[in-house]
């Protein structure tokens, strides 16, 4: 784990939004990042199938995982 610095805005703007969706502030500046990072991997899907190829990643991890 590392550290990574950004701006006071950018972090009360992670603190308001975390309360919202009832995560961390690390949690909810991890889903921004990977959510990022998927959009600029995907720039022509929405954001709803982005989020929809996420959760088919971690069923298919838990499938996975219970077969072992």
């Amino acid at each position: 784990m590392g550290i990574v610095k950004i701006s006071e805005e950018l972090h009360e703007e992670i603190r308001l939004a975390s309360q919202v969706m009832s995560r961390s502030i690390n949690s909810q500046a991890e889903f921004w990042l990977k959510m990022g990072r998927l959009a600029e991997q995907n720039p022509d899907k929405p954001f709803a199938q982005l989020i929809q190829i996420e959760l088919e990643q971690v069923k298919k991890k838990q499938y996975e995982s219970s077969d072992n």
